[in-house]
């Protein structure tokens, strides 16, 4: 493929967020509406060939067949060299910031293991507790700064990042605190989520409920919500985590404070956390790897996202999440890496939506659908993130492949060619 400006610009830059830029040579475009997407309608939207896109200040202003693409002689034109252009990609669902090394573990588990045995060991998460506590501020914004700009030169424009591994009130706000950090060093779009009801840690054991008194107390979630730490309140509401009655009483202390709902449910056993998240109206219920058909009514009946994580179930060598059986369920269904250090230690979003086409048996525009417009909803960022429409955010990537189809069909390579946010290309800031 070639990538080039052409047109009276000094600059070989494609765009600044000001000023009027034309991406032609689309060899095809992923024209996704906006989201939510449910059931069928996540692998019902046009892919245009032969195509043309128009960026002004920053957003999409026009897009279709490129014979037809306005310009004037102030507009730059680059060519996307018979590329495939897709809305950029969303990380929904991520663990960053995070510290430590689990890959003892890891090999502890491929033998035979079960997460669950390791976690009751003393291992798991509380291995990464111990780092996260250990580490200084500055420390975690070291060590996931390299992991964003991975995920950027992957093609992915925003990532959600969850706190959860300090379990401490005082653990807790640093981690929020790096991740207000790290935006200040990457330009990727990061959304905080407050997951202090991770777990129990060790100094509270067999006291869940002193715990979450603590976690939840309403000075706590006053503070991250005035400063603007978190814009979501999350828990892992489980077997071996917190049941469903402790999950709505820390879940409703985070609403009161002004915080949106998510939950980690159905992952490891059918306790009802998805017909909770349906209850509470939550943004999303995640994992969903043992959702019934109640919990497929429940989230139904109150809009909310199903993210299912596929690559969490590859990590851990345990059944999928039945993604098929949720869209024909009429959901709308949105796709993460649940990128963390000892279930999902996978930092590609392109991975995971390769894992959903080939073992969840989504279809490639089901695939897009889930980390576009069905995840930016999932961030309650649909109506500027996840969609090729007229007045979005210009956050795209470019695929060095002539079709959407080519890009699943090749799974083992890289296949991003650009990438940009608002308008402005971040993946080569120097080209």
């Amino acid at each position: 493929m070639r990538h080039e400006v052409r047109g009276n610009t000094p600059s070989p830059a494609p765009q600044t967020r000001g000023g009027e830029l034309l991406i032609d040579d689309i060899g095809t475009l992923a024209a996704v509406p906006p989201g939510p997407l449910r059931g069928s309608a996540m692998g019902d939207w046009p892919l245009l060939r032969d195509a043309a896109l128009l960026i002004r200040d920053g957003r999409i202003a026009w897009f279709g067949p490129r014979r037809e693409a306005p310009r004037t002689p102030a507009t730059r034109v680059w060519s996307a060299g018979g590329g495939t252009l897709i809305p950029g990609l969303i990380d929904a669902h991520t663990h960053i910031p995070f510290a430590g090394d689990r890959s003892a573990e890891f090999v502890r588990r491929v033998s035979g293991e079960s997460y669950l045995q390791i976690l009751e060991s003393g291992g798991g998460i509380r291995v990464t507790v111990a780092a996260v506590r250990a580490a200084e501020q500055s420390e975690l914004v070291a060590i996931n700064a390299p992991r964003l700009q991975r995920m950027l030169q992957q093609g992915v424009t925003t990532v959600e990042c969850k706190s959860g591994y300090g379990l401490s009130a005082a653990d807790e706000l640093k981690q929020l605190l790096a991740t207000r950090d790290l935006q200040a060093t990457t330009p990727l779009e990061l959304v905080p989520t407050y997951l202090g009801a991770h777990a129990t840690p060790a100094e509270f054991h067999g006291r869940p409920d002193e715990f979450l008194d603590l976690i939840g107390a309403p000075s706590l979630f006053a503070k991250i919500a005035k400063e603007k730490l978190a814009e979501f309140v999350d828990v892992f509401c489980d077997r071996g985590a917190f049941t469903t009655e402790q999950s709505r009483r820390y879940l409703l202390a985070g609403k009161q404070a002004g915080l949106a709902i998510k939950l980690h449910a159905d992952e490891l056993a059918q306790i009802g956390a998805s017909r909770l998240a349906g209850e509470l109206g939550a943004v999303s219920a995640d994992h969903l790897e043992l959702i019934d058909d109640a919990g497929i009514a429940a989230l139904r009946e109150a809009g909310t996202i199903a993210m299912v994580l596929p690559g969490t179930s590859f990590f851990l060598g345990i059944h999928h999440a039945d993604a098929r059986r949720m869209i024909s369920g009429g959901l709308a269904v949105g796709l993460a890496t649940d990128f963390n250090p000892g279930s999902s230690h996978i930092d590609s979003l392109p991975f995971v939506m390769h894992i959903a086409c080939c073992q969840l048996r989504m279809t490639p525009r089901e695939v897009i659908a889930a980390v576009t417009a069905n995840a930016a909803a999932a961030l309650r960022r649909e109506a500027r993130l996840g969609a090729i429409a007229v007045g979005h955010d210009a956050d795209l990537t470019l695929l060095n492949t002539p079709t959407l189809d080519w890009f699943f069909y090749e799974p083992a390579r890289d296949h991003v060619a650009a990438v940009f946010k608002r308008g402005r290309r971040i993946d080569a800031p120097n080209d």
